[in-house]
């Protein structure tokens, strides 16, 4: 038996890394899945893909219809789906301020104002969305994206309150910079990519990436029903970036 028996997880930007690996995690212990991103070839077999934007309203809609005509409704929401930027205030056009913002922040709002019907009938409801350490700490050339996080975190407070009262809990996860396809592509873009690699691990206390799975263990805790008096927390898996100070 497992904590999400029965239950219906549906994890946008499911189809890989962070994403992928709490599609998996909520999979092993008993949730019926639904990945929505927007390329679902690769999805396996054991979850549900389904194509889905969630920088357009009619995707997004589309995506939650599909999900509740095959799996009858839907429990818990990770809102996982984002995209990264770079660069200081002045680095993005006004254009690629709107992108990211539509897709981190906006795109959160518009998955979960599509599942709220269906998590008011739920026994065990709860959202998840994945935040960002940069939320929290001040990084060099990361304006924009900082920006769409730090709203994230304010976003996820103010739905916590807001659905308290329904028992519908919404809880986020900060991660810090982990192993995902958006860190890979950042160093393939560098300069040195080895001293940059060796940079982003030594600004993290243990010296190290964080896996997507070790992120992945506390979003499924967060969800799990077994958290069920956990909402309005914002929980950082930074390798103590947030808590700590060696020096």
């Amino acid at each position: 038996m497992g904590d999400f028996d029965g239950l219906v997880a549906v994890v946008t930007g499911g189809a890989s890394g962070i994403g992928a690996a709490t599609a998996s995690l909520l999979v092993e212990r008993g949730a019926r899945v639904a990945v929505l991103d927007l390329d679902v070839d690769d999805v396996p077999s054991d979850r549900l893909g389904v194509v889905c934007d969630v920088s357009d309203s009619a995707s997004v809609r589309s995506a939650i219809a599909t999900v509740v005509a095959h799996l009858a409704g839907i429990d818990v929401v990770v809102n996982n789906a984002g995209i990264g930027a770079e660069g200081d205030v002045a680095a993005n056009d006004e254009d690629e301020w709107h992108r990211v913002l539509d897709v981190n922040v906006v795109g959160m709002a518009r998955v979960a104002a599509a599942c709220l019907p269906y998590l008011r009938e739920s026994r065990s409801p709860a959202i998840v969305n994945t935040c960002s350490v940069v939320a929290l700490v001040g990084f060099p050339n990361r304006a924009l994206y900082s920006a769409s996080k730090g709203a994230v975190a304010a976003l996820t407070l103010a739905m916590a309150a807001d659905h308290l009262r329904e028992g519908i809990r919404v809880n986020a996860v900060a991660p810090g910079t982990a192993d995902t396809p958006w860190v890979s592509r950042l160093l393939g873009r560098a300069d040195d990519p080895d001293a940059m690699a060796a940079a982003l691990k030594a600004r993290q206390p243990m010296g190290r990436l964080v896996t997507p799975e070790e992120i992945a263990h506390t979003i499924a805790h967060l969800a799990s029903p077994a958290s069920s008096a956990t909402t309005g927390t914002i929980v950082p898996v930074d390798g103590g970036l947030t808590g700590t100070k060696l020096a």
